[in-house]
Parts: C-alpha cells; structure tokens; sequence
C-alpha cells in the first residue's frame, strides 16, 4: 500500500538532489537520506498520521514522515596532490546508537567519513524581569525562556586514511568501533579516534596490473563484534572472524557458486559482481543482489546459496546494449524485513519487487501508486527509471526507496 511521495519525480535537471543512500534508524522511528550534492535530510515518523490510498492523496498535511532535520553533510573539494576532484555525493549513511535525545549518525563520501551529531540546541536566550507583589511584599522575578531548535554538529572527522572510493561503513555492535570500506581495503576505527585505524583487509596487489577484484561493500555482523563481512565484484562474499586472525583478507570463509564454464561469457564477471550485502538482523542469513540475481545465503553453508532469484532474467539478451550504455554498472541494494524472511530490491522502470526466503515473488509495485501485480518483462524497459537505493524499516513493513530524485514509503 501507498504510503508517501516525497520530492519530485519529474525533476532531472539538478543531479545534486537525486538520492543516493537511504537508511532507517534501528528503532525505525526515523529515516535518513543523503544526495549526490552531499545534503543530508532526516525523516521522523509521524505516529498520528492517516494512511493515504494512492499517490495523488498529497494535499493532506499529515503526512506519515515530516522533516526533522536537514543539513550539508560535504561539500566538493579537491586533492591538489593528485590533481582530483572529490565529488560530495553521499554514499553511505550509517546509524549509531542514541544518546538522550540527540541522535548519532555517520556518513561518507568518496574519501572523508564524518560522524554526526544531531539534537536540540537552544539558541536564543530571555531573560525578562516582572515585578511581583506577595503578601504586600514587592519582589523582582525573572524569567527564562528559550527558542529550541534541532541542529547537527559533527562530532568527528575521519579523513586521509583511504586512497581508493569509500563504498561502506558499517557501525559494530560494542558500540564503540566502527569500520570503512574502499576499493581495496577496509579499516577498523575507534569513534574517539580519528588520527589512527586499524586496517583489517588489504586485497592491494604489488603490482596493479594484476588486480582481479575490489570490495564492493562491508558490514559488521549485528551481534557478534568480532565477524566482518565484506563482498567482491568477483561475485565472492567472505566471513573474517577477528578472533583467530587480525587480518581478514587471506584468514576468512569464502561464499562463492561454482563457475559455470559453459555459460561464460564477455559479460559474465560484470554481472557477478555483487552491489550489495548485509546481514539479516539475527545475523543467520546474508542477503546480496547482483546485476542480475539476488541470493540468500545461509553462514553456515559455503558451497552454495539457500536460494538464487532472478530478478532481471529478462535483461539477459541485452547486455550488449547495456553495456554500451553503462547501464550494465548500475548498483542495485536489497534490505530485509526485521524477521529476515522478506527482502525487497529495485529494478528498472521504476519497479521494486519483495520476495520471501523460499523465492516467492510477494509483490511487484511499480512507483506511482497504483499499487500491486506480478512483475511481468516489460517490452520497452526505459533505464533511465531505476530503483538502486531501498531501505527496509525494522519496525514494521514500511520500506523507502529511491528513485532519481523521489523518495517513495510502502506498506508491504
């Protein structure tokens, strides 16, 4: 069921508001979303708010989800020593625990992760004074007032500790560690420390000629802070236990499917690649979406996935063409249900789609309200129309995804 539309669907002519990271607080009671012009905008559930029948139920102001906050997390820069550019696109946010009430954030660009703080500030102080007359005595009272206002602050700075593209960072369990996640390698950090991390995977070869694969993204498990988990564009997802080696980059279970020599082709290592993995929340099961498929994976159960989804089996006969267009490195994400029995992933022609555990297609939407139906191939797919960014709430079934530059709610 329709829920909410926020932003403007038809708006493509400022790139800086298309969305590019979407996540939910562990609580579920708000949402934050970062752009490709490195804003930062925190949602809050409003717990009185009717549910809407369709998307052009607009006009009413009790909206499910209100703004709480927005704030310019980066900004663009540029590195003079390697004559870059460093882009301030958003590309990952993560959520800490709370404190009160101030909420605790990180969030990162291509080369700086940044932790923030966000929670009321006062910011206008008055003092007044009345005269006051008791039992015939005449006194001076005064009184306090103050304008209070939401404001975010950053609490650290976490920079020149990566040389490659940062694609994830992953909050851990103990609640005080955190990690990040380049191309070629991934470091453990204190939250109280930003000078220093400690670097737990390094897949840089002596020679980069002879590179094969880069990490495409990393994630703590949910309770156990030792486990880490981080995914390849060889379609290769490995478990590093911290407990029997410091480095998790040779020391690790490897969850991979058998190459099917046959069906090899030019296209095959691209479509592998996987864009996404996480973690269910009791830590049992590993969700990861590739171009073409999504799997589930058991962590105990190397050799092969629980189950293997086909979600753009359709685009099969046209990668030629999507490659020519670059289509074919789109990055879709997959997010699980708080039970971790459902997931929902996007696709194109502003689709998404739940499945459950065993592979059942539970609902094919297609972004404009009108509500459900199975997915069928469409004859005329327009690329330009993707759902890459979904987000699962782990409260209930409300998932948010992204589309360009509208955020779209569903009750699934």
């Amino acid at each position: 069921m329709f829920s909410q539309l926020i932003g403007d669907p038809s708006d493509t002519s400022n790139e800086g508001n298309i969305y590019s990271a979407l996540e939910f607080d562990c609580k579920g009671d708000y949402l934050a979303s970062g752009d490709r012009g490195g804003r930062v905008v925190i949602y809050e559930r409003n717990q009185h708010a009717p549910r809407k029948a369709s998307v052009m139920d607009l006009d009413n102001a009790d909206d499910p989800w209100t703004i709480h906050h927005q704030f310019q997390s980066h900004d663009q820069e540029f590195d003079y020593l390697k004559s870059l550019e460093i882009e301030e696109k958003i590309n990952h946010i993560q959520w800490c625990k709370s404190v009160g009430d101030n909420q605790f954030l990180f969030t990162t660009n291509d080369k700086t992760v940044k932790l923030w703080k966000i929670g009321p500030r006062a910011l206008r102080f008055d003092n007044k004074k009345r005269s006051v007359i008791r039992d015939g005595i005449l006194s001076i009272e005064h009184e306090h007032r103050a304008e209070i206002t939401t404001t975010a602050s950053p609490k650290r700075v976490y920079a020149n500790a990566h040389a490659y593209h940062i694609n994830s960072i992953s909050s851990n369990s103990d609640g005080e560690t955190f990690l990040s996640a380049d191309d070629l390698r991934i470091n453990w950090w204190n939250k109280e420390i930003s000078s220093s991390s400690f670097n737990i995977v390094d897949i840089k070869p002596p020679n980069m000629e002879e590179l094969t694969e880069v990490i495409t993204s990393a994630q703590f498990h949910p309770s156990h802070c030792n486990i880490v988990m981080y995914s390849s564009s060889r379609g290769a997802i490995k478990l590093g236990d911290t407990r029997k080696a410091s480095l998790c980059d040779t020391s690790c279970k490897v969850f991979e499917e058998p190459e099917d020599s046959g069906a090899k082709s030019f296209f095959s290592e691209i479509v592998a690649s996987i864009s996404d993995a996480s973690f269910t929340k009791d830590g049992r099961y590993i969700i990861s979406r590739d171009y073409l498929t999504l799997k589930i994976w058991d962590i105990n159960m190397e050799n092969q996935p629980v189950k293997v989804i086909n979600i753009n089996d359709n685009l099969k006969s046209m990668l030629s063409e999507l490659y020519e267009s670059d289509c074919i490195f789109d990055k879709f994400e997959a997010s699980s249900n708080a039970a971790g029995d459902r997931v929902v992933t996007g696709c194109y022609g502003n689709q998404f789609s739940v499945w459950n555990r065993n592979g059942r297609n539970e609902k094919c939407i297609q972004l404009n309200g009108t509500g459900n139906g199975d997915m069928r191939p469409q004859q005329n797919v327009d690329f330009d129309k993707k759902v890459l960014h979904c987000a699962w709430n782990p409260a209930d079934n409300t998932v948010a995804l992204a589309a360009q530059a509208a955020l779209y709610l569903y009750e699934v």
